[in-house]
């Protein structure tokens, strides 16, 4: 089976970030399909790449977190164009589309594929498009709205298959009345690369941390990630005088330079931020990290997210700390492996990481229970798996389509 996985953001491990589709492709690769990705670069060329079986075509079409909104939509609008162009022009042959978002439009170069090629596509949702752009004031005009609304639910019609990486986005989802076409294939734990590890010395001296209990964030550093609910725990642990309490962000984004400055005029010196750091450096900072922290702006959508950084903390066997309510809040309550804390509630933060700070048994006894939660429901292997036997069923379905009309023109030749 020859499959067209368009993903504008695709990432690899060399890469860092959000390496989902790389893991998918290659599941697929290793099961005997050929895999074609379509992506983009923040270069002036077409350059083509084979990784690991995967064919991948990367297209001049810039993006960037600090882009403006209209930098950001032009961006969209141009990746959906040449997308289309390029595959319709350069690659034959294709059983399957795989389209995954952000953003949706992403979903448009799919659907003019089946529309003029008849390819069949599945079109993956990573986040809950329009309504999350909506939500957080991005998207104003009622007129556009429409047209998004209009626009997500046409693809969702169109798609053969709709896989959501969370229940929440499947709810979503369900409210359009496709559920009966989707399929939760949830975000990927890597628990073959992250380990629960002892803390090497090396690497606390890197950090500069020493025997500190270490909260960290990785990930992106926009509006969105709410990264000031961070520096405000790091300010009120100051004036607590808990000097034991080290803060590690590591990302970049449109709101890094503010963030920097506010940490630099209220002298936090319990909080250091290291900048993007590839999958290789991700690993090594949760060596020296206790606690994981996934923050967010307080919007029903968010509360659908499937976020990478959740995934290789408990990989890692992390203790979790989540500001947002929804499926990640419930599953570490339910697992044992970490907290909630409301955003400005710095005080119930505090009441609840004290026993962790105290009883290096209880710290212990959570991150195993982070572990196991990866190991039993989220492991790459398992995941992976589930994805192919997706695919193997459009091709049973396809062989049996082809047997029935294959039946049908026997019957009338006899006739």
């Amino acid at each position: 089976m020859k499959v067209v996985y368009i993903h504008q953001y695709f990432r690899n491990p060399i890469n860092g970030g959000a390496i989902r589709s790389y893991y998918l492709a290659k599941s697929l690769v290793e099961s005997g399909s050929e895999v074609e990705v379509v992506t983009a670069h923040n270069k002036n060329y077409y350059r083509f790449e084979k990784l690991d079986g995967i064919n991948i075509h990367y297209l001049p079409v810039k993006y960037d977190n600090s882009f403006s909104n209209f930098k950001r939509k032009l961006s969209f609008a141009l990746f959906f164009l040449r997308s289309y162009l390029f595959i319709a022009k350069n690659i034959k042959n294709i059983d399957l589309c795989y389209a995954t978002s952000t953003p949706l439009t992403v979903g448009l170069t799919a659907w003019m594929l089946k529309a003029f090629k008849k390819i069949p596509f599945y079109f993956e949702v990573r986040d809950l498009w329009p309504e999350a752009p909506i939500q957080l004031g991005v998207i104003k005009n009622p007129f556009v709205k429409w047209i998004l609304h209009k626009m997500e639910k046409s693809i969702y019609k169109n798609a053969d298959k709709i896989i959501a990486l969370s229940p929440g986005m499947a709810e979503g989802i369900k409210k359009l009345n496709f559920e009966d076409k989707t399929q939760i294939i949830s975000n990927i734990s890597d628990c073959e690369y992250f380990q629960i590890e002892e803390k090497e010395v090396k690497n606390t001296f890197y950090y500069g941390v020493g025997d500190k209990f270490v909260i960290s964030y990785f990930g992106a550093i926009g509006k969105v990630n709410n990264i000031e609910f961070i520096l405000s725990l790091a300010k009120q642990a100051k004036e607590r005088n808990l000097q034991n309490l080290r803060f590690i962000i590591a990302g970049r984004g449109s709101e890094l330079k503010r963030l920097r400055r506010f940490s630099q005029q209220h002298k936090l010196n319990n909080v250091r931020f290291i900048g993007f750091q590839n999958r290789k450096e991700i690993k090594k900072l949760l060596n020296v990290t206790d606690a994981s922290i996934i923050t967010f702006e307080d919007k029903p959508v968010l509360e659908t997210n499937s976020p990478n950084k959740f995934f290789d903390s408990i990989a890692a066997g992390k203790l979790c700390i989540v500001n947002n309510k929804g499926w990640i809040k419930d599953l570490i309550e339910s697992n044992e492996c970490g907290f909630y804390v409301p955003p400005s509630q710095e005080q119930l933060f505090f009441e609840q990481l004290e026993p962790y700070l105290e009883d290096k048994n209880l710290l212990v006894k959570a991150q195993q229970n982070a572990r196991k939660l990866a190991e039993q429901r989220f492991s790459r292997s398992l995941l992976t798996r589930k994805f192919v036997e997706v695919f193997n069923l459009h091709v049973t379905e396809k062989e049996s389509t082809n047997s029935s009309d294959s039946k049908q023109v026997s019957s009338k030749v006899r006739a």
